[in-house]
């Protein structure tokens, strides 16, 4: 009967070699470490945390997928911001024109599930155009939520300047169907069931 295979079992079994062709010593990323600490947004740091997962492979794997999706979705929101950069300043001359430019930009976004980080306020926003007097292109404004209100903030008459965040988790509201209802007059309520 043949020993059982030996699998090395050490404190650095957990972390990913990896290397480039340039001949430069491999080094180890450790897929444990929060992402948080190196400046991510929330929706990158979801993190597969089961004590069931914590020593098998699959939960190795199933970490270092994830470790690599959160560096991918960090190399997209830092390009996306790189190259909207351009737009900053910019504006078009007719309310419709800036709100095609807010909208295409806004869908994009969306897409990676992204938004604008207000300058005043620092919440995750988004981009929209409103009508203004005076102002034949309209106002950018960034429409958030501050305390369950909904506001605006910005108002000028170009892009304004575009920092990246997550788009925040959305909050479940209660409705009128989960909150009990009083019976009509005259119905009959039974107790059966």
């Amino acid at each position: 009967m043949a020993a059982p295979e030996e699998r090395p079992d050490s404190a650095d079994s957990h972390c990913t070699q990896t290397s480039d062709k340039s001949g430069v010593e491999p080094k180890a990323t450790n897929p444990k470490i929060s992402n948080e600490a190196k400046g991510s947004t929330s929706s990158e740091t979801a993190e597969i945390r089961s004590p069931e997962m914590e020593g098998n492979e699959t939960g190795r794997m199933l970490k270092s997928l994830q470790w690599e999706l959160n560096r991918i979705q960090r190399t997209v929101r830092q390009t996306l911001q790189s190259k909207l950069q351009g737009l900053v300043g910019q504006s078009l001359p007719t309310l419709s024109e800036n709100r095609e430019l807010a909208n295409s930009i806004q869908k994009m976004l969306d897409t990676h599930s992204l938004r604008i980080r207000c300058p005043q306020c620092g919440h995750a926003s988004i981009l929209r155009v409103s009508p203004r007097k005076g102002m034949l292109g309209g106002a950018f404004v960034l429409d958030h939520t501050i305390d369950g209100k909904r506001t605006f903030h910005g108002g000028s008459s170009s892009v304004p300047p575009i920092q990246l965040t997550a788009k925040p988790e959305r909050k479940a509201k209660t409705t009128a169907k989960t909150r009990s209802q009083p019976a009509a007059a005259g119905e009959i309520r039974s107790k059966v069931g």
